[in-house]
């Protein structure tokens, strides 16, 4: 049996991420070949890789990447903080992001199957879950198709990547103005883009429960209809983009009139949120 020095655990390690003791046994089993170590821990994670689909995986991080005419947002999740700061795990999502966006995918379903490194793009993300020993799973792609776009990245923490992003698509020059949009909604988190995008049936229930709670509240029947459209008028605040007050907004103008003042039209937005 090949003595393992310490160097060619380090040089393991560096090259796929594993744990030290992982990359040790690895290396020993392999008599210190250190091509032969990856695959026994790519076979041994992939085994695996079965056993973790039921565990919970909310930590990840979003990452977008922009072509003309168009941007690409992916939320990539893990198990834990420690994989989602790993730079491997963060050097993957840069990898599939890549072969999504130029696949044009817009659902997780396209972006699994789509081809990467000869692979596709489920395939890769399996053998590296193996090899970080964490489950890792696509949960979320946004294509966003405009004639320019804006992205905004944040981070909950300093320590880890960012885990809300938001592309905003539009029209018109003001890259400024759309760039404050799309950090509004980073946390103003609309529904949709315009109140008649809400589905009719969504409206409906709220109206019905508006309507409900105003008369348990015993106002006027007279007055129930003016109550209830103002209610719904609220509603449509909480869940339509340009109907909420831009947040940031020094005259506290909604967001389409915003929009307008700068000279841009906002045709679509994607926000996604780790673990949301």
């Amino acid at each position: 049996m090949a003595a393992v020095s310490m160097a060619a655990v380090k040089e393991l390690r560096e090259r796929l991420g594993a744990g030290m003791l992982d990359s040790k046994n690895a290396l020993v089993e392999a008599d210190g070949d250190i091509e032969k170590a990856i695959e026994i821990l790519r076979l041994k994670g992939l085994k695996g890789v079965a056993k973790r689909g039921d565990r919970e995986a909310s930590e990840g991080l979003v990452a977008v990447k922009q072509t003309e005419g168009a941007a690409t947002m992916i939320e990539l999740v893990c198990e834990t903080d420690f994989v989602a700061k790993n730079e491997k795990f963060i050097a993957l999502s840069d990898r599939i992001l890549g072969a999504i966006a130029d696949a044009k995918a817009s659902t997780p379903e396209e972006a699994l199957a789509a081809p990467a490194e000869g692979k596709t793009v489920g395939e890769v993300i399996t053998e590296e879950s193996a090899i970080l020993g964490e489950r890792i799973v696509l949960r979320k792609v946004s294509r966003v198709e405009a004639p320019a776009t804006s992205v905004y990245l944040h981070q909950t923490s300093k320590d880890l990547p960012p885990q809300i992003g938001v592309v905003v698509g539009y029209e018109g020059d003001d890259a400024d103005a759309a760039l404050s949009i799309a950090r509004h909604i980073s946390f103003a988190d609309p529904l949709y883009l315009n109140r008649e995008d809400v589905p009719a049936a969504e409206v409906d229930k709220e109206r019905e429960l508006v309507t409900e709670i105003s008369k348990n509240e015993g106002k006027p029947e007279a007055a129930l209809p003016k109550i209830v459209e103002g209610r719904l008028t609220a509603f449509f605040k909480q869940v339509s983009l340009n109907d909420q007050v831009h947040a940031l907004d020094a005259d506290k103008r909604d967001v389409k009139k915003v929009a307008e003042a700068a000279g841009i039209t906002v045709s679509g937005f994607a926000r996604s949120k780790v673990g949301a």
